[in-house]
């Protein structure tokens, strides 16, 4: 009865691993376009060799670029009075859905009903429950989590750090993504300060805040483990993100927390582990999470522009085992841009004119030699708006203009 509606508890592990590596970095992207405690090192060494000890921990300081280190004046509980800022902003959510469970279609046939009649089982009603994390966008209730942690959920309970609790309207989810926005009717609640996801680097630090396991208000540190994960890269191909990796511990019920900056601002929202793996969680972009709950208060859904199509940035390597591979059904005279290695039928790109083997060389004018500069740029574009490529094709220049289309929710791959 304690059953979770989802969470990332469940095992986020890569398939396929026999696939070619080229054909690993396709599928990466084949939804894009078809379409998650750092403590300083150095600390105190034995006996009287303080100022080693010194020398050793500044030297650890140096190396982590936390925008920027902590100077010497600075207030070493530093986590702490983000914590005491930014603490109250974040709640508790528990969603539970109702889950019947029916009957093969062999226990409606009449000769069962005949012969053994009240004796034959009955469908039955269960409620999933599940806990995850949220925090607070503005001041009247808005609440930024995952679409996971909510979706299919007949209610709704939002806690707040100070002990209220709310009934929580789910105004919308978008699963490409796992960004759901939950409203409470409430004023003058305490909302955090957003940072900047576009600027991080690896090593800056990472703080996340949420209920782990049922352990409301956990913090833990870490720092920006690495950015621009894509959604295979951490076993979870049928999303859209290109997410921030961190050591900072996540667990079971992180999920819809926010993962902040030393500043207390808010750089993502926790969402994904992978089983089994330390060190080792993932946030969506604020930026990414900001521009989905955007459209969900608004109209209550997403549109995603899409081309159709699925690609892999050229390398020499990649070169020769595309031409290597019997099976490709391809033939690469370069290895500059970003290969078209399959169009989906009646996608904006198969209108356009696209084909299998095309190199793409150019977009909008600016040259690609990375899947992800496609994929950026295709997620920037409005449903409708065009993208003017320069392709290579059979030894010539093509130039073909492809009009972005909505991505089909239904038509997941």
């Amino acid at each position: 009865m304690q059953n979770q509606v989802h969470d990332e508890s469940q095992p986020l592990n890569p398939k396929n691993q026999n696939h070619a590596p080229w054909k690993k970095a396709a599928a990466s992207l084949s939804l894009v376009l078809l379409g998650s405690g750092m403590t300083l090192a150095g600390g105190y060494l034995a006996g009287n060799q303080q100022q080693l000890a010194q020398k050793a921990s500044d030297l650890a300081v140096s190396r982590v670029d936390a925008a920027p280190p902590l100077g010497n004046n600075t207030d070493p509980n530093f986590v702490t009075q983000v914590v005491q800022k930014v603490g109250p902003a974040v709640v508790r959510i528990e969603a539970s859905r109702t889950v019947t469970s029916r009957l093969p279609a062999e226990f409606n046939d009449p000769f069962f009903r005949r012969f053994f009649g009240s004796q034959l089982p009955q469908q039955q009603e269960r409620v999933q429950r599940g806990t995850g994390s949220g925090f607070l966008i503005s001041a009247d209730g808005s609440i930024l989590t995952n679409a996971h942690v909510v979706d299919g959920a007949d209610t709704v309970r939002v806690i707040l750090k100070d002990g209220r609790s709310f009934q929580g309207k789910v105004l919308g989810t978008d699963n490409l993504t796992d960004v759901a926005v939950v409203k409470i009717q409430a004023n003058n609640l305490p909302t955090l300060a957003v940072g900047n996801s576009d600027q991080l680097q690896p090593g800056q630090w990472a703080i996340a805040i949420g209920n782990p396991l049922g352990l409301d208000n956990t913090v833990t540190t870490g720092i920006i483990s690495a950015t621009g994960r894509t959604s295979n890269q951490i076993g979870a191909p049928d999303k859209r993100v290109e997410y921030i990796q961190t050591d900072a511990a996540i667990n079971p019920g992180n999920s819809g927390g926010p993962l902040l900056n030393y500043r207390g601002e808010v750089i993502g929202m926790n969402t994904a582990i992978i089983q089994g793996a330390q060190g080792l969680g993932f946030a969506i972009p604020i930026k990414t999470a900001q521009r989905i709950s955007n459209q969900l208060i608004a109209t209550g859904k997403v549109q995603h522009p899409y081309l159709g199509i699925q690609m892999v940035g050229l390398t020499p390597q990649v070169r020769q085992n595309i031409n290597s591979d019997p099976n490709s059904g391809l033939s690469v005279d370069t290895d500059k841009g970003v290969l078209v290695v399959r169009v989906m039928p009646n996608s904006p790109a198969a209108r356009a004119g696209l084909r299998a083997g095309d190199v793409i060389q150019k977009l909008n004018g600016q040259a690609v030699t990375d899947a992800s500069n496609v994929q950026r740029a295709v997620e920037n574009a409005q449903v409708g708006g065009q993208l003017q490529l320069e392709l290579w094709r059979n030894g010539r220049n093509v130039n073909l203009a492809v009009q972005a289309g909505a991505f089909p929710t239904q038509q997941v791959e």
